[in-house]
């Protein structure tokens, strides 16, 4: 049921055909509530001052402050774009070395679009954590860098627990795991000696994009290494939020698809068939609800509701209230004393007051000829009899959805189904849908009328809700914006009773 039709009740000594089309009103922003206003601007992020490599024969380019980096002075060079973006300030570079006056010097680095690489540097891994701010894109590790956060002798317990490496790497690639802590959405090149290659091997597998060597450093290398480490970086973010993202779906899916109700008729003649179609994008469950059961007395019970709205909250609601309609059921109650049942349980579950939910509850006698049915606010279920055109059930003397009035009652009226017949429930988004262009709706009459047609053509069962949903969709120029649920039983004298299940789609 849309959002639409959750704000006001219905006025009292009415007859109730289906749900209420009501209009929502304006919520407050949650800035406003708080005594707040929207947009406050955040306190700026101080960002500390770059220091220039000292330059080298080749000439190197000094370090470009960053305060002046970004229109508002805070640092920050990704954006819209990420770093490096066209008419951006370009990447920045945290070089990690003891000695940044001495042994090492960087020649002019570039990026792709010609703008020079900033440089900062970091002569411990305490500084490090100083100078690592958002707008550093790369981090350049020397791996003969002494380990611990103070720059002394490799500690131990900075070691991942649990870690499988020999003492040796413990040493060596002790700086390394450290950064990599400290920056985890970092991309790290690590630099060592052109003799140990393999220690920049164990960095690469520790977590490094790549690794260099100190001897053979050049601007246009080291400039190609800095952004294909950025780049590499972000795709395995990409990757790794993708692959997190598909596990999160497949979880929900399954957790939606163990929500859906399997109808319990074993020993029962009666043919059950049924189509449930969320509303949501790529969702398994939305917020109507069905569900049929057959008690020891031989009665069989079938139900269908729809909580206004098709979100995850409203599709939660719904199952809730599904599971306490079957205990309740098997408990022996109906009718009147069930649905007062269920709508405390949605008083004391709903997330607000204004959220509602109709109901229709059919309960069939053993010999199948008669039923009792209740309706809260919902459409009367369509029954076909051979002989005689499909038609509605009388819905005169219904009563409000459940959460709408606080001691609503709902009679149950007893109605005549006879020896051969079929018996459809459904939620308002079969009959809600538009016809062509303009804001014309199918609803009931129209609905009964196509499932004659299809009952003229011989359709019975699933194939029978197949193609009425499917010409739903299709009058309706494309996917239907509300949940749809729509359940068939029939029955045919003679026929054996066994486990029927039917489809459910």
């Amino acid at each position: 049921m849309p959002l639409a039709g959750c704000r006001a009740a219905f006025p009292r000594g009415l007859g109730y055909r289906y749900g209420p089309r009501l209009v929502w009103g304006v919520r407050p922003s949650p800035h406003r509530a708080l005594g707040g206003r929207e947009g406050t601007p955040r306190m700026p992020v101080p960002i500390p001052r770059q220091r220039a490599i000292p330059a080298a024969a080749g000439g190197q380019a000094p370090a470009v402050p960053t305060p002046d980096a970004s229109p508002d002075g805070s640092g920050r060079t990704g954006g819209p774009g990420g770093p490096g973006a066209a008419g951006g300030p370009g990447l920045t570079l945290l070089l990690v070395e003891d000695d940044p006056g001495g042994s090492l010097s960087l020649p002019e680095l570039v990026d792709s679009a010609g703008r020079p690489i900033r440089i900062r540097t970091a002569r411990n891994l305490t500084e490090v954590e100083r100078l690592l701010t958002d707008d550093v894109h790369c981090i350049l590790l020397d791996l003969a860098l002494p380990g611990g956060p103070g720059g002394g002798p490799g500690a131990p317990h900075d070691a991942p627990h649990g870690t499988d490496r020999t003492p040796a790497d413990a040493d060596e690639l002790t700086p390394l795991r450290h950064v990599l802590r400290l920056a985890p959405g970092h991309a790290v090149l690590a630099l060592t000696t052109s003799g140990d290659a393999e220690r920049g091997a164990r960095a690469v597998r520790v977590g490094a994009q790549d690794y260099l060597f100190r001897d053979e450093l050049d601007g246009r290398l080291l400039s190609r290494a800095i952004q294909y480490a950025v780049e590499r970086k972000r795709a395995d973010a990409a990757q790794r939020q993708l692959t997190e993202s598909r596990l999160r779906a497949q979880e929900n899916a399954r957790l939606e698809r163990g929500l859906l109700p399997t109808p319990l008729l074993d020993g029962s003649p009666l043919r059950f068939a049924s189509r449930y179609r969320p509303g949501r994008s790529r969702a398994l469950l939305g917020g109507d609800f069905y569900d049929t059961v057959r008690t020891p007395d031989g009665a069989v019970h079938v139900m269908i509701g729809d909580v206004c709205g098709h979100g995850p909250d409203e599709a939660a609601l719904g199952v809730e209230l599904r599971i306490a309609w079957r205990a309740l059921t098997f408990a022996g109650l109906v009718g009147d004393e069930l649905l007062s049942t269920l709508q405390q349980v949605l008083e004391h579950e709903r997330a607000n007051e204004e959220i509602f939910a109709t109901l229709c509850t059919v309960d069939i006698a053993p010999d199948g000829r008669r039923a009792g049915l209740c309706l809260a606010g919902h459409p009367s279920p369509l029954i076909a009899r051979p002989g005689r055109p499909a038609e509605l059930l009388p819905y005169d003397n219904g009563g409000p959805a459940l959460g709408l009035l606080p001691r609503a009652r709902w009679p149950r009226q007893q109605v005549q189904l006879g020896g051969t017949w079929s018996l459809m429930l459904y939620t308002d988004g079969l009959i809600e849908g538009r016809i062509g262009r303009g804001n014309q709706r199918l609803g009931q009459d129209g609905m009964v009328e196509m499932v004659r047609r299809k009952l003229a053509a011989g359709l019975r069962g699933d194939e029978l809700l197949e193609a009425a949903v499917t010409e739903v969709r299709e009058l309706n120029g494309g996917e239907l914006t509300d949940d749809v649920a729509v359940l068939l039983l029939d029955r045919e004298p003679g026929r054996e009773p066994g486990r029927e299940r039917g489809g459910e789609r």
